[in-house]
């Protein structure tokens, strides 16, 4: 009897896919989503683009490789987690299992991951591609939330191991409120939240324009990401935290050095409240988005309430936090507390209302306060 070799894992998200094999305690790759191709020549240029047809299906780069490849056009096929272009996407698996993984599909089974609410069509897709074109043995596509779930069990004692919970998946691209009962998504619940990584990134990048100067034009967002991921954090109150900068800034703004890549001279900028402005917008997403104004702690809660009365204290007890975006420090503390404000001013409310009704009730029926019917 063969041997089985490892299953590979192969987790594509919008910004970024993690690729490894099972067993591992972490991805052996982190690459960019991207793919780049050759520009297509011109419309007068037919005979040498049917020469050239071949060729171009072999001429591609994905992940960093990709990223600002000259005389290639770069696309993302994946957008807010779900795959939009199927043949670029084909490609891109190409090189994940040839060239990054260095394995022959035919002895690997596959784990992949797909989004919340993704269509049975885009299952199909994938399964497809997996089947057809790399004639995998076996695949099995997951939902992010629930091996996020599973996951979670490495830091638990066995006893408190569940899949049931509430995921807060938050990534580049999109962020996702997700409950979990028994291994299954509530898929009725999900709440979608229109604030990420990315959104994250362009707000920094408008508070430093709008300040900084000396910041070359192509690198604002480069800059912005870079800010982003070394200084930002959560802080527990926004208006302390603006009077402490303002008390001493010497201890509180950082200083971020970057290299012109045109010039390559050095420009230095002042890191100040973008440092915890930039994850706030996860609480007070007016900041950056007018349209949505509602806290992710009140869409948690809102998930929460909307889920079947028997699941809800399990999914109060289990609040997992899962992508890049959530690695904000205090995030978990911050979500925590304001969870916790919002349950209680509910539950307050209730109070009132209860002791209100049993009032009208009394009145009603109670001749001493001579309201009787």
């Amino acid at each position: 009897m063969a041997v089985r070799l490892p299953p590979c894992v192969i987790d594509g998200g919008t910004g970024y896919t993690k690729i490894g094999y099972a067993g591992n305690t972490e991805p052996q790759f982190i690459i960019p989503s991207c793919i780049a191709i050759r520009e297509s020549a011109g419309v007068g240029d037919q005979a040498q683009r049917r020469l050239m047809r071949g060729v171009d299906d072999l001429d591609f780069f994905i992940g960093d490789e990709a990223v600002d490849k000259p005389n290639y056009a770069t696309k993302w096929p994946i957008r807010h987690g779900i795959i939009e272009d199927w043949d670029l996407m084909e490609k891109f698996m190409e090189q994940v299992v040839f060239k990054y993984l260095r394995a022959e599909p035919e002895d690997h089974y596959f784990l992949m991951t797909e989004p919340p609410l993704n269509t049975p069509e885009n299952r199909e897709y994938l399964a497809e591609i997996m089947f057809e074109t790399f004639n995998v043995p076996g695949l099995y596509i997951a939902v992010q939330a629930v091996l996020a779930l599973a996951a979670s069990w490495t830091s638990r004692a066995v006893g408190e191991r569940t899949l049931t919970g509430i995921v807060i998946d938050s990534g580049d691209g999109v962020t996702h409120a997700i409950p979990v009962a028994e291994g299954y998504v509530i898929g009725s619940c999900i709440k979608h939240i229109p604030i990420a990584g990315r959104d994250i990134t362009y707000f920094i990048q408008q508070l430093l324009r709008e300040r900084e100067i000396g910041i070359p034009p192509e690198q604002s967002l480069e800059t912005a990401k870079a800010v982003k991921e070394r200084y930002c954090y959560i802080c527990p109150d926004i208006v302390k935290e603006f009077t402490k900068y303002d008390a001493d800034p010497g201890k509180w703004i950082k200083k971020y050095r970057g290299i012109n890549a045109i010039s390559k001279n050095e420009f230095l900028i002042d890191v100040g409240y973008e440092r915890f402005l930039g994850p706030e917008i996860f609480f007070h997403p007016e900041f950056a988005n007018p349209d949505f104004m509602q806290p992710i702690s009140d869409v948690v809660d809102e998930v929460i309430q909307n889920c079947p009365i028997d699941v809800r204290r399990p999914l109060y007890k289990n609040i997992v936090l899962s992508g890049g975006s959530t690695m904000f420090r205090d995030f978990g503390r911050r979500l925590q507390r304001d969870l916790k404000r919002v349950v209680d001013a509910r539950l307050k409310l209730s109070e009132e209302l209860t002791l209100a009704s049993l009032f009208v009730l009394i009145c009603r029926h109670n001749p001493v306060f001579g309201i009787m019917s």
